[in-house]
């Protein structure tokens, strides 16, 4: 039987990967679990921080932070994109890549140029040849990433803020919504936008200690870390989302090209049965 053998290897071939992709699902199904639980035990601080700026930013403070004045001149921003560090994770990575691009044309069709902190390896690798400065690079958090780890490529952007380097801030990364729904979102890190707060019928100042330039930097950098890592851990909760998905298509999709070739070899096989019966019968009529 021509092709049988080249067709019971591919067989073969397609149901190792089968293998190899049910068992990447299941395991990126267990880390999504674990991933979705860190996400969402940081998610009341970031809430409750972000509510407590949000009154902040309608306070009439004797000290104004730098963090709190929007440049009337903006030449330079800065963006912290967080990627993965892995594929095999769908189109994530490249759909927050191309929401980043038309922001990132929209600035350089106003003259503004753009400055990269880029947070995972598949940020770095395609970022890397878009002709933008990477201030910073971070890789290899792991699928637990610790507060602490990424607090100096932060660093990096803050005191270019602070220089007078970048004149705007922001954080680039996939928001996680649900299971199937993954958004690319682009937010505003500094200066901060004042916004009405829900829930917020009335402003009021505040007393600080010991002043409130102190006060306010130490809080003002903290809030800007535990957003960048909010975003941090969304970002793996989608990513193992996503790997699950794409996971799970690809052992669907290997399982219906075994049926379908299957389907080709049982019917070459009994096309070549059926021509060697009919030789015999040729050659019996023959004698």
């Amino acid at each position: 039987m021509a092709g049988g053998k080249e067709i019971r290897t591919q067989i073969s071939s397609i149901k190792n990967t089968q293998k190899i992709t049910s068992a990447m699902e299941m395991v990126a199904a267990s880390k999504m679990k674990k991933a979705q639980d860190r996400m969402m035990a940081s998610r009341p601080y970031s809430e409750k921080i972000a509510n407590v700026i949000g009154h902040l930013t309608h306070a009439h403070s004797e000290f104004e932070h730098p963090y709190m004045k929007a440049s009337s001149n903006v030449k330079c921003v800065g963006i912290i994109v967080v990627s993965s560090d892995r594929g095999l994770c769908g189109g994530l990575n490249t759909n927050l890549f191309r929401t980043l691009l038309k922001t990132i044309s929209n600035y350089q069709a106003q003259g503004v140029t753009v400055e990269l902190c880029t947070i995972g390896k598949k940020a770095t690798s395609f970022f890397k040849n878009t002709g933008l400065n990477i201030k910073s690079v971070l890789t290899d958090l792991g699928d637990t990433p610790q507060f602490d780890d990424m607090l100096g490529a932060i660093k990096v952007m803050l005191d270019a803020y602070d220089n007078g380097e970048i004149q705007q801030l922001s954080v680039a990364y996939n928001r996680f919504k649900n299971t199937m729904t993954q958004v690319p979102t682009v937010s505003q890190l500094v200066p901060m936008i004042a916004s009405k707060v829900e829930s917020m019928d009335y402003h009021w100042d505040y007393i600080y200690e010991p002043d409130a330039q102190e006060a306010l930097s130490a809080l003002l950098v903290r809030y800007i870390e535990a957003l960048v890592y909010q975003g941090l851990v969304e970002n793996i909760a989608c990513e193992q989302s996503s790997r699950m998905i794409a996971m799970k298509s690809a052992t669907d999709n290997a399982g219906d090209m075994v049926k379908d070739l299957e389907l080709v070899y049982n019917k070459a096989r009994q096309a070549a049965i059926t021509q060697e019966i009919s030789e015999i019968v040729g050659g019996a009529a023959a004698v």
